[in-house]
């Protein structure tokens, strides 16, 4: 089925390729589509529910029937395409959704049973018997439910991520697209060109036209040549612009070559994340086809997509072809295949004043009603006004009209705008910030309309960013005004398809508006239209102008479903690119990691972070050696520990200020400049989300301090207040976490040791407790806070990363000259419960700030986050478990984190559950086990006995509440 002299493929590189078991040809160039045409392949598919015979019908990533699987094994990869799959050498696919062959389907059988299978059929049946859904209706359901299947094995496709940043992201490589594009980068912008096809043009690739008196393709070419030379422009062809999100940020997938694919150790592609100044939308138009009796068989196709595989690829759908619309896009398709030597069997105008200057049969005012054969077309049935007349044929190409691509401008919830001229919706306008849409995407469907709309817009974008705008002219090209009738379906006996991918009739729409489903949304759900993989790209407005003649309204009221991303389907694996193994959990590890494990320390995870679990000496063979003296060494002396792991978030701004009382229960707006100052964060709900210090660095600038374990939690919280709850405040915010290295300093000799290296040394008068301010070490300007997480005299001093493992191995070394040294987490886990502070095993996520005693610490003066919720009377109750302090007294001393608190005689079943224990430890200050827990009117009930159960771990232990603060309770070492 090749024509000679047309395509644009290498007809000098065949390519082998496997297609259900047997082998073919074609060549480089082609697409999988093309090249299965080229062969005469014409059914390819069956359809989804019926099982129906289908072929290709459109040239793009639109096609609702030509899905294939290629590859197998853990290589395997369904539902992809075919008109989209980059034909190569040694390609191997097969039709999908049929068993046990494409040519004798056994579910085939659900054809005949076409008349009980309607719109809503699921929901009448299989409501009864009831007993019958687990056991009958439900496996049956899903073992047929679905297109193409995985192996089941592990895949070993690999995706990789990355991100980029422009001043203009023009979508879509066709005339429009090239056009801004050049016209922005000649002004000096730096521009995306992204363009879901393997090569740039767009639509100029399936016509035969001219562009600047040359042929369009070479003016593309040409085009494409000078965009390539530009350092400021980036090319990035299979690149399909999947969705649009706030900010000017998109999503983008990536597709590699097949040759580049296939080789060892390369990805599959890539998941982009484009964040741009300014947008053009120059995506193409996606013709319609028209629902009559038969409209789905092998062999009916698009007249746009007949052009392109005539023009682009070589091929012709078929040695006869009848082409019917109701616009102008079926009469080129008429000149194009008589050019090439293609038999026209006839031209059906359903526009009665229509007019026809080329040699063909000629039905004005005419429709095709009916179609038959049934692996592929046969005869069309065209109905005239004498009459109907059977022609046979192999191809029927088919026009209803065009329909600008508007997903990507109605990805943040704007609806299209109907024009009635075009019968066409169109994108809204400003509907996604900084985007604007050019050439087809804009309703303009001639190529000359397109080059000016897409320079208009290109010089737009580039004014809008302050650059100067180039003098430049408009190529010509040709400039036929689009002319159309509205003509959605062909009434007549037989089904007329509109989704066919979820073989969707006109009569299941009808259905739906009779059983009054005449919203929009419900008949989309009732009858699973444009519910497909294809989001019902070619079929949405055909049912939509179904649905308004059966419910007596216009297409503008009845209005459109909602457009999600992607506009393709993007595979799972490439979405979460890198997020296997190290990139699901990567090792985040502190400046002072490699000191730490040359000194043996065990290295523990916390949260994403690896921090020494504790520092052995010689002689030491157990943990808790080490752990107590490090402990005692704290109390002691001096001991450094590494918290640069603590969230870190500078804030600034006017309103940062109220910005900080609003998402803390307490107030930082009277805080002073240099001090410091503990917060509590609830969530909505008013349970606590995390707690903190905050640091008033200057006027408008603070610095707060997070948990290691919800640094990134806080981070997307305040994000979200910004955003969405304060979005008018004039504050921004940004994570220091990596960028400072912090050490804790704390112990009895903590000022002496920071004396010794600090260029300015510090007093108590001077730096009181909670104080902060700026200091520089050896010359290298730091920040320093009077703070402790161990109940003693204590300090965290900050300074660039890069310092960090110098700062730290200094540190180590003069505290050990004073007796003292670097401890890790058991000893600073042993430390805060002796003091009584809260971690994470505390705040959990479902306790308030009365459970943890911090009721009064929620500002009564004020409105916070959480503050109503957190007053609803069961969250106050007295009889909720609030937190208290432990220690053994009977012959057990042992305590254990998640064993269950019980009174002392009663029985341990959970009816007579009391709570739960959360920390635990040995304290070598005190000289016993304690800890913490969460105890039913628990600070009422200090000093009673309660008996701790573990039975999992077979322990019980006779325990005495105390408070949560068990060492130091009046903070005289703290202050001191």
């Amino acid at each position: 089925m090749r024509v000679e002299g047309k395509g644009l493929i290498d007809r000098d590189r065949p390519v082998s390729f496997r297609f259900d078991g047997r082998d073919y040809q074609g060549f480089a160039g082609d697409t999988l589509a093309s090249a299965l045409l080229a062969n005469d392949v014409r059914m390819v598919a069956r359809s989804f529910k019926y099982h129906r015979p289908r072929g290709v019908m459109t040239a793009g990533s639109e096609e609702p029937n030509a899905l294939v699987t290629l590859g197998q094994g853990a290589a395997q990869e369904p539902n992809l395409r075919a008109t989209t799959v980059e034909l190569h050498e040694g390609l191997w696919a097969r039709s999908q959704n049929r068993w046990p062959t494409l040519g004798f389907d056994l579910l085939a059988v659900n054809d005949l049973l076409a008349p009980f299978l309607g719109a809503g059929f699921y929901y009448k049946t299989f409501m009864w018997p009831r007993a019958f859904w687990e056991r009958v209706y439900e496996p049956v359901i899903r073992r047929a439910a679905g297109l193409g299947g995985l192996s089941g094995a592990a895949a070993l496709d690999r995706y990789e991520r990355a991100f980029a940043h422009c001043d203009l992201l023009v979508i879509g490589g066709g005339p429009a697209g090239l056009m801004a594009a050049r016209a922005a980068a000649e002004a000096g912008a730096d521009v995306i060109l992204a363009e879901e096809d393997t090569r740039l043009g767009g639509r100029l690739l399936a016509e035969s036209e001219e562009v600047d008196g040359v042929p369009a393709v070479a003016w593309v070419e040409e085009i494409a040549a000078e965009l390539a030379a530009m350092p400021n422009v980036r090319i990035m062809t299979r690149m399909a612009v999947t969705g649009a999100y706030d900010q000017g940020t998109y999503g983008a997938l990536e597709r590699l070559a097949p040759d580049v694919a296939d080789r060892a150790h390369a990805p599959k592609g890539c998941f982009w994340r484009i964040v741009a100044k300014r947008t053009v939308l120059a995506a193409v138009a996606l013709e319609r086809p028209v629902a009559f009796a038969g409209n789905d068989r092998p062999g009916v196709m698009m007249a746009g997509a007949v052009r392109a595989y005539l023009n682009r690829w070589g091929v012709a759908p078929g040695r006869s072809t009848v082409v019917f619309g109701n616009n102008d896009s079926a009469h080129r398709t008429v000149a194009d295949l008589q050019e090439a030597g293609v038999h026209v069997a006839a031209l059906v105008d359903s526009r009665h004043y229509a007019r026809c200057e080329l040699d063909v049969p000629f039905y004005p005012g005419a429709q095709v009603c009916g179609t038959a054969g049934r692996r592929g077309l046969e005869a069309v049935t065209i109905a005239t006004a004498k009459g109907e007349t059977r022609i046979a044929v192999e191809c029927l190409a088919m026009s209803g009209g065009w329909n600008p691509s508007v997903h990507l401008a109605c990805h943040m919830g704007a609806r299209p705008v109907w024009d009635a001229d075009r019968l066409a919706f169109l994108p809204p306008e400003d509907a996604v910030p900084g985007q604007r849409a050019a050439g087809a995407a804009a309703g303009e469907f001639s190529t000359r309309a397109c080059l000016e709309s897409g320079l208009a817009e290109g010089l737009r974008a580039a004014s809008d960013l302050g650059l100067k705008v180039p003098d430049m002219s408009v190529p010509s090209a040709g400039h036929a005004a689009y002319d159309i009738f509205p003509l959605w379906q062909v009434p007549g006996k037989g089904r007329a398809w509109l989704d066919f991918q979820n073989d969707v009739t006109v009569k299941d729409v009808d259905l739906a508006a009779r059983e009054n489903f005449r919203s929009v949304e419900h008949m989309k759900r009732y009858t699973t239209q444009g519910m497909a993989p294809d989001q019902g790209k070619n079929s949405n407005v055909n049912a939509l102008a179904v649905l308004a003649d059966a419910t007596g309204r216009g297409i503008p009221e009845t209005g459109t479903t909602t457009f999600r991303p992607p506009y393709v389907p993007v595979p799972i694996a490439a979405m979460g690119a890198g997020a296997k193994g190290k990139g699901f959990a990567p090792e985040r590890l502190t400046t002072s990691h490699a000191e730490s494990v040359a000194r043996g320390a065990p290295m523990i995870e916390v949260g994403l972070w690896y921090r020494p679990s504790y520092f052995p000496r010689k002689g030491e063979s157990h943990w808790r050696q080490s752990c107590d003296r490090e402990v005692e060494m704290v109390r002691g002396c001096v001991g450094v520990c590494d918290v640069s792991t603590l969230g870190k978030i500078d804030i600034q701004g006017p309103d940062a200020a109220r910005f900080l009382d609003f998402v803390y229960t307490n107030t930082f707006s009277t805080l002073k400049e240099g001090r410091v100052r503990y917060g509590l964060m609830l969530r909505e709900d008013g349970h606590v989300m995390d707690d903190g210090t905050c640091a008033r660095l200057g006027e408008s600038h603070y610095l707060m301090t997070t948990t290691t374990a919800a640094a990134g939690q806080v981070m997307r919280h305040l994000e979200f207040v910004v955003q969405v709850l304060r979005p008018g405040w004039d504050v921004r915010m940004v994570s220091v976490t990596e960028e400072w290295a912090q050490f804790a300093v704390a112990g009895p000799q903590a000022r002496d040791l920071l004396n010794g290296l600090l260029d300015a040394p510090i007093d108590d008068a001077g730096f009181p407790f909670m104080a902060c301010g700026a200091v520089r070490v050896g010359g290298v300007a730091g920040r320093l806070f009077r703070i402790s997480f161990s109940g003693e005299h204590a300090y965290e001093i900050a300074v660039p990363a890069r310092y960090g493992a110098a700062l730290f191995c200094e540190l180590v070394a003069r505290a050990e000259a004073m007796g003292g040294g670097a401890y890790g987490m058991e000893a600073l886990n042993v430390l805060r419960i002796e003091k009584g502070f809260i971690t994470h095993a505390e705040i959990h996520g479902r306790v308030t700030a009365y459970d943890i005693g911090m009721q009064g610490m929620m500002s009564g003066k004020k409105d916070f986050i959480g503050k109503a919720a957190s007053s609803r009377v069961g969250l106050m109750d007295p009889v909720r478990e609030r937190l208290v302090g432990l220690k053994p007294v009977g012959a057990v001393k042992e305590l254990l984190p998640g064993a269950h608190l019980f009174d002392e005689s009663a029985e341990a079943v959970s009816a007579n559950d009391q709570g739960y224990i959360t920390s635990a430890c040995y304290s070598p200050t005190l000289g016993h086990v304690i800890g913490q827990a969460f105890l039913r009117r628990g600070p009422e009930r200090i000093g009673e006995r309660v008996r701790m159960v573990d039975h999992l771990r077979g322990s019980e232990t006779l325990c005495e509440v105390t408070g949560v603060v068990q060492y130091d309770p009046d903070g005289g070492r703290l202050r001191g």
